[in-house]
């Protein structure tokens, strides 16, 4: 029987020239993740689905790990198409390997034996059909790290664009100035998982703080819309002085940019010793934030808990914009699409458009 290994490799093509270096006529550097990994002639980089093969770099293509369609306020973004549907879909593979991932299944396909996702194959003008009769108004490439498969993002949200639908990233940021050159005429909005604000937390799980802070960055500095997303894990990523540092390095980017403080609950290979997050956790992030001076904090996953902080709420004359419970959109006075506040008329960041979708907080598995 055919390892899963060797079935993604049948599912590949060749990569991007943006995307990979020549290092000599064995080895190629590729540009997809903030790993920047040398790949010799028949290894993988780390994300263990791009690799070496004659000296050529080949990546992901023709399948899915999962589709689903789901509230745009699930992945999160609040300041983008409230309401809509988010047709989001997902390949295998990351290029980090977090104890407490939601998504494992999909993202430690190639590294967990338990990790079962066999791929669907599919073509971009399929999902983009698919996202049409669903009424979904945004395309999410999302589930697994979407830059190590940026190529395969790029022609489904070409596919996208044409029909007229808003694109989107589900991310963990770890990118470097070639990637994010390479998918920002094709991605409208960018959601950064900033995980911990300490360098020794983020190496256990694969990853280098610096790098993404940098894309953060980077991918304001090149026009994407941004949101910021950090699971406040007890005894990870809780630390006081790391998220106070954290709420002012977002703020020094852009004090308007959300901020997601998101509630943890024991998964994947994370259960044993670790409690889930209360509000009480969830509220002194925010004070943080306060005081760093951030405009746009949204605690989450504890509907009901968090009183107006669901909301969004005018940071120049603070009416109520969005009245949200859970992923359910209650009011949403931003519809004129001109992106004014509808009270003192001053503009408020965001991707607003014209309203779409069901707007019910419903989840639609499609595959």
């Amino acid at each position: 029987m055919a390892t899963l290994q060797e079935i993604l490799t049948l599912r590949t093509r060749e990569a991007a020239p943006q995307l990979v270096e020549q290092l000599d006529r064995d080895r190629v550097r590729c540009y997809a993740c903030g790993h920047q990994c040398p790949i010799p002639e028949g290894a993988v980089g780390v994300c263990k689905v791009r690799f070496n093969r004659g000296g050529r770099l080949f990546v992901p293509w023709g399948y899915v790990g999962g589709v689903q369609c789901d509230p745009v306020e699930k992945k999160p973004f609040f300041h983008a198409y409230p309401g809509a549907l988010a047709y989001s879909f997902g390949m295998l593979g990351c290029d980090l390997h977090c104890s407490y991932c939601q998504n494992w299944v999909t993202s430690q396909a190639l590294r967990d034996p338990q990790a079962v996702a066999p791929p669907l194959d599919t073509t971009p003008q399929s999902l983009v059909q698919d996202a049409l009769r669903e009424d979904a108004r945004i395309l999410v490439s999302t589930y697994n790290e979407p830059l190590i498969t940026s190529e395969w993002a790029v022609a489904v949200f070409t596919d996208a664009r044409k029909q007229g639908l808003a694109t989107g990233f589900v991310s963990n940021g770890n990118g470097t100035p070639q990637v994010l050159d390479f998918i920002r005429p094709h991605v409208d909005a960018y959601k950064v998982d900033l995980k911990t604000f300490s360098d020794k937390n983020y190496r256990q799980l694969g990853g280098v703080l610096e790098n993404v802070t940098s894309t953060i960055k980077m991918l304001k500095e090149r026009g994407f819309w941004v949101e910021i997303v950090t699971l406040v894990v007890p005894n990870f990523s809780d630390d006081a002085d790391d998220l106070k540092r954290m709420a002012e390095f977002i703020a020094s980017v852009d004090p308007l940019m959300p901020w997601h403080m998101t509630a943890f609950h024991p998964d994947y290979k994370m259960t044993d010793g670790y409690r889930r997050t209360t509000t009480d956790d969830l509220m002194k992030v925010v004070e943080y934030g306060k005081q760093a001076g951030l405009k746009y904090m949204y605690p989450g996953n504890l509907p009901g808990q968090v009183g107006e902080w669901e909301n969004t709420r005018c940071h120049h004359c603070n009416t109520t914009l969005i009245r949200r419970f859970s992923f359910m959109v209650q009011e949403n006075r931003m519809t004129k699409g001109d992106g004014l506040c509808p009270d003192c008329q001053k503009p408020i960041p965001g991707i607003w458009g014209k309203p779409s979708g069901h707007g019910d907080g419903r989840v639609r598995r499609i595959a």
